[in-house]
């Protein structure tokens, strides 16, 4: 279904062109149904700056990397947490992810010295040992028949996680995967329904949140628990950091609530992108055959038959430019949503305060003024040795602005170092006649799961 075109508003008018308010009901259809074809059409439709009116609500889509640098960085302190993330905080209360103000910039102070470049190198040999496991537990499935990738590569993101950031062995808490997966829905739910259905409405998907978080608050109390009396403040993990910094607050029940969403958010944002990027990898590479060659040969010639290290990054480069192009067309945060806190002016357009602005990773790095046949898989556009004339903001998988993800260098090495080995050892297939469907929940998910054979390279 196409939004209906009317004729664009006049620039003075400084209004964005959009769907006629007679056109809401298929709106509202396609925000439920259809978020990445409600983006797309819209985009096409009218423009890099786009007004759609949503039952009570005004969006703004911006589609150009201008608009995005000034929503994301340049006046970013006029932009909070936007549609979806704010009804996540029901899930993640005030984490990372989606606190705000003096907050979030106390978190960020707290988590950052983690991810520090140093730091996330030491961890390289934690990263390659999950990724040679995940390879073993994977060959052991070769003529077996499918298996759902997403479980695999699930678990072992949150086996990173655990060993380079928490210190901990996650592999303990199997339903934490599961738990996030409801969260998700439930945030999606509240988004497409304005958050018009009361949450004591007892729905399957609402019961099912509820035992979510009932879940996720018993893992991060044990996680605490965990660090018992030989807890040492001097740790350098995640969770050792949290501990000794939410004690400082002044009132223990505000300092025992922010650990709690801080430690949530840290275990959803740790594995799920991570994830979500390295199924699309797959499912990219088994659909051409050249690209999977190439990753082969440069696997076996960097790495022969040992474990990568950290150095190899700088020798992966193919196996880097692939991991960029599957972000580029399947980008693991697909919407960046904000909410206006004051009346603005984004491309020449008034944006009034308490509007809801969209900007969408997906149909930025999809569109046409910056990338030639912008729906075309090609690792190519990622070469480092070729010019790149496109602006800063026409990529951006892991955000931008002061919310750019902290998380990105460990990203990125573990999904090169895992299709790296997956690329050196296997050959994954997909499954003939199960289509691959993208589902646009907070991350970028495959629906129904990646299901694929694994054969011997």
């Amino acid at each position: 279904m196409t939004v209906p075109r009317v004729r664009p508003a006049a620039v003075a008018d400084r209004v964005p062109p959009g769907p006629p308010r007679r056109a809401m009901p298929g709106v509202l259809l396609r925000l439920v149904r259809d978020r990445l074809g409600l983006m797309t059409s819209a985009v096409t439709e009218y423009g890099d700056a786009v007004r759609v009116a949503a039952g009570p609500r005004t969006m703004y889509i911006f589609n150009h990397p201008d608009h995005a640098k000034h929503v994301l960085a340049d006046n970013a302190a006029n932009y909070h947490k936007g549609l979806g993330l704010q009804q996540a905080r029901r899930a993640l209360g005030d984490g990372l992810l989606t606190s705000e103000g003096e907050l979030w910039r106390k978190q960020r102070r707290t988590i950052q010295p983690a991810f520090q470049s140093a730091r996330i190198a030491a961890q390289a040999g934690a990263v390659a040992e999950e990724a040679t496991a995940l390879v073993a537990r994977l060959r052991e499935r070769c003529g077996t028949g499918p298996v759902d990738v997403t479980g695999a590569l699930t678990g072992l993101t949150l086996g990173v996680l655990g060993r380079t950031l928490l210190d901990a062995d996650l592999g303990a808490f199997a339903t934490v995967g599961h738990a996030f997966e409801a969260v998700q829905d439930q945030a999606m739910f509240e988004m497409v329904s304005l958050s018009m259905v009361p949450t004591w409405v007892p729905l399957p998907k609402q019961l099912r949140f509820r035992r979510a978080k009932g879940e996720l608050r018993r893992v991060v109390d044990q996680l605490v628990a965990d660090r018992g009396p030989g807890w040492s403040p001097e740790a350098d993990d995640v969770v050792s950091r949290l501990v000794a910094s939410t004690r400082a607050e002044a009132d223990p029940a505000v300092g025992a609530r922010r650990l709690h969403d801080e430690l949530v958010t840290l275990l959803l944002a740790g594995h799920e992108t991570t994830a979500s990027t390295l199924g699309w990898s797959l499912y990219l590479v088994d659909r051409h055959p050249e690209v999977a060659r190439r990753l082969r040969d440069e696997a076996r010639t960097v790495l022969g038959d040992r474990p990568p290290v950290h150095d190899d990054l700088r020798r992966l480069t193919y196996t880097a430019m692939v991991v960029q192009e599957a972000m580029r067309l399947y980008p693991p945060v697909w919407i960046l949503t904000r909410q206006a806190l004051r009346d603005d002016e984004v491309g020449g357009y008034r944006v009034p305060a308490g509007s809801d602005v969209l900007v969408s990773p997906y149909t930025l790095h999809r569109n046409a003024a910056y990338w030639d046949e912008p729906d075309r898989f090609d690792p190519e556009r990622f070469d480092p040795a070729r010019p790149n004339e496109r602006p800063r903001y026409a990529y951006i998988p892991f955000g931008a602005g002061p919310r750019f993800c902290v998380g990105n260098n460990l990203g990125m090495m573990e999904a090169v170092f895992v299709l790296a080995l997956i690329a050196r050892d296997l050959r994954l297939r997909a499954v003939p006649g199960r289509a691959v469907v993208p589902e646009p929940m907070l991350s970028l998910r495959i629906r129904g799961g990646l299901h694929m054979t694994v054969h011997e390279a």
